[in-house]
């Protein structure tokens, strides 16, 4: 596969389709980076279509852009063989042969966010890595002042990818199963009675509740300062986010995480939170939880992100039911766990242990690249109630 950035592919196509005299703008070029994000970049009518949608406004566009798409799939050298139109870099252990995942699709629109002009095969660490790689391979625990600032760009550009469901309220639509009564009849109304064309509704997708339960205690505090900033980036992105953390206390960040400078906000919230490296006590931060904000309804249907090493120095009988209460009145609950990276890991820990069986996806959490797959798991959450679709472990 190549290895040239799919940015600079894309921009030289749109380039070409100027040349054609197709107006495409960087606009136009930045919608279609969003929409390739969304589709299987290996699929090649996912491609087409995405691409054709974002860079051709006008209908002659479109015999123009047909073999221009199909000369870039198809590669320079013009051999009958297609290739993917972005270039994907395999996971750790993964080969490229295994196909993309929503993680990869995720990872270019990263790659995206990096100041164009750090050149490529440059690092500090001299491994011919290029910015954005390294920082969705460090691990947290590696991170200074410095990648907490480069990385800052990359979270709050995926943080905005918050878990939508749909909702009773219904909104015009090209198709759906809905028939809009009134628009027909009153469309009919320039035919002579004659309903020739029925409108329709569809259900609204709106924002789910979205809940981040962060643990600060000693053995997470190397990772506690990215989650922050991601569930920071998050409560930004959304109105229907919140954010707490918990040690030997649980604290609700919300109101301090809300604030419109990203720096200004994590100060408040570090002062705001009193245990910040002390134990850990995740039994009773769940149970505070469940006893004051889960009985006003703020974890119903909600999704539930809990983000910790599930080291557990109170009672795991506790946490067991706590979770299981946590966990019926949730719509989801994923559990991010920094340690579960490494390939050997088990959750042999009491309090993990003690937890799993309430968890509806356990991910690992200890760089950018599984910051990726959380967001992906919270695009791909089911519509409908239930969990069917979820599935413990997954991540693609």
């Amino acid at each position: 596969m190549t290895s040239d950035p799919f940015v600079e592919r894309l921009v030289r196509f749109g380039r070409t389709l100027r040349e054609h005299g197709v107006e495409v703008g960087p606009g136009r070029i930045q919608d279609a980076i969003v929409a390739l994000t969304a589709v299987d970049v290996t699929v090649r009518d996912d491609v087409y279509w995405a691409l054709c949608c974002t860079l051709c406004s006008r209908r002659e566009h479109i015999a123009v852009f047909e073999p221009l798409f199909d000369a870039l799939w198809r590669g320079q050298s013009g051999t009958a063989e297609p290739r993917p139109l972005l270039s994907v870099r395999p996971n750790d252990d993964d080969s490229a042969e295994e196909g993309v995942g929503q993680g990869t699709k995720l990872n270019v629109a990263l790659e995206s966010a990096i100041d164009p002009a750090t050149p490529r095969g440059e690092s500090d660490h001299g491994k011919g890595a290029s910015a954005s790689e390294r920082l969705l391979a460090l691990d947290f625990r590696e991170y200074g002042q410095q990648e907490l600032h480069d990385a800052r760009r990359l979270i709050e550009r995926v943080a905005v990818r918050l878990p939508r469901r749909r909702s009773f309220r219904l909104e015009p639509a090209t198709a759906g199963r809905h028939l809009d009564v009134r628009r027909t009849l009153r469309d009919s109304m320039h035919t002579e009675g004659y309903a020739f064309q029925r409108a329709w509704r569809r259900n609204r997708l709106v924002p789910r509740r979205t809940l981040f339960l962060l643990d600060i205690s000693g053995s997470m505090s190397p990772y506690a300062r990215a989650m922050v900033m991601f569930a920071q980036a998050a409560v930004q992105a959304g109105r229907s986010v919140e954010a707490f953390t918990f040690g030997t206390r649980l604290t609700r960040l919300t109101a301090h995480l809300a604030g419109p400078d990203p720096d200004r906000a994590l100060g408040a919230a570090a002062k705001a939170v009193p245990d910040w490296s002390g134990g850990t006590r995740i039994g009773e931060s769940i149970k505070a939880f469940n006893d004051s904000w889960g009985r006003q309804g703020l974890s119903r249907g909600a999704a539930v992100i809990v983000v910790s090493d599930g080291w557990e120095r109170g009672d795991t009988r506790l946490l067991n039911s706590e979770m299981a209460r946590l966990h019926r009145a949730a719509y989801a609950v994923i559990w991010v766990n920094p340690l579960a990276a490494d390939p050997r890991y088990q959750p042999l820990a009491a309090g993990m242990a003690a937890a799993l069986p309430f968890v509806d996806v356990f991910l690992p959490g200890h760089n950018l690249s599984d910051l990726v797959s959380l967001v992906t798991v919270l695009e791909r959450l089911p519509n409908q109630r239930g969990r069917s679709g979820l599935h413990l472990g997954a991540a693609a």
